[in-house]
């Protein structure tokens, strides 16, 4: 008879197993037995290798991750489709040289890095490069209005809307920076536990100029807000305070995760209560842009709120540690 023996050694990176046949008297029971044992394990083998080859490939690290990249490719597509800048992009004056390759260039970039984003071995880069390009969209077509126009409150709410999408780009950096060997000692600061806490702190700055233009918008949102609903300038005043104290929130750290949570339920809900109805009607050029920018900003606060799991919801963040 022939018995069965294995060679105890794997192959990790081709999940080989490898078997020697030995003469012997064994008896058949126990060749079958092993036999059996062996097919089991290269089963299982085969198995393993099938899921590392999956999670080499495809990287998710939450559903915030793949809804926000998910959002940058569309955004790139629009982009595309319109030629001309989507709301998360606007800002580029029409006499600006290069504008029109500036258009594709960010339609480009949205597509590209929404794709990167969820691909393993490009996650890094990608979000590096999002961020840098979000960062830098923040300084020379957002903040630099600041200087001409500091008074408009729509300058302020321009600077908070591309400060969100930045935050968004941020935690996901930080994260596979933190996973990964990735810029250096120099960059130490950006990436891991402290780059989250930069990206909720231009989060909660992002957000109180949202909170502001409830007011100084007031007549256009009570407009916006449902017919069904009664009190609409109590929801008015109500949303407008609910961001200003989000915003807060997130700055100091106090229930910073249910502000954080909250304020991007507030995103979608105005997406579902206002901006959905508004389209299926009679919409105007400016309804699909609002259309649109809330949905881009509630990706990313959708992200920066996931950044938040493991935190207690209830956290008094600064005030507990007094």
């Amino acid at each position: 008879m022939f018995r069965l023996s294995r060679v105890c050694q794997k192959d990790v990176e081709a999940q080989n197993i490898h078997f020697v046949w030995m003469y012997d008297d064994s008896s058949p029971e126990f060749a079958n037995a092993a036999f059996t044992r062996i097919v089991s394990r290269m089963e299982q083998a085969n198995r393993i290798d099938w899921n590392h080859t999956q999670a080499r490939v495809i990287r998710v690290a939450s559903s915030g991750h793949a809804f926000f990249a998910a959002t940058m490719v569309g955004l790139g597509v629009l982009g595309l489709v319109q030629r001309d800048f989507p709301p998360t992009w606007a800002g580029v004056p029409k006499s600006a040289p290069g504008r029109e390759v500036l258009i594709y260039l960010c339609a480009v970039v949205s597509v590209s890095t929404g794709i990167g984003l969820v691909w393993q071995r490009a996650s890094l880069v990608a979000s590096r490069v999002l961020l840098v390009y979000f960062l830098a969209w923040l300084v020379l077509f957002r903040m630099s209005y600041l200087f001409v126009a500091p008074g408009v409150e729509g300058t302020w709410w321009a600077c908070g809307d591309t400060a969100v999408m930045s935050a968004g780009a941020w935690v996901l950096y930080a994260w596979f920076t933190a996973e990964q060997a990735g810029d250096g000692s120099r960059l130490a600061f950006a990436r891991g536990d402290s780059g989250v806490r930069i990206a909720r702190v231009l989060y909660g700055l992002g957000l109180i100029p949202f909170g502001i233009a409830h007011f100084t918008y007031l007549a256009r949102t009570v407009s916006l807000v449902p017919g069904w609903l009664p009190w609409h300038l109590g929801w008015a005043y109500f949303t407008g305070v609910a961001f200003i104290a989000a915003g807060v929130a997130v700055l100091t750290g106090v229930f910073a995760r249910l502000a954080a949570v909250l304020s991007a339920l507030e995103m979608g809900l105005f997406i579902l209560l206002v901006w959905v109805p508004i389209v299926t009607k009679t919409p105007t050029p400016f309804d699909w842009v609002e259309l649109v920018g809330s949905w881009t900003l509630t990706a990313a606060a959708w992200l920066v709120a996931d950044s938040y799991r493991g935190t207690p919801w209830l956290d008094a963040g600064i005030l507990r540690r007094r």
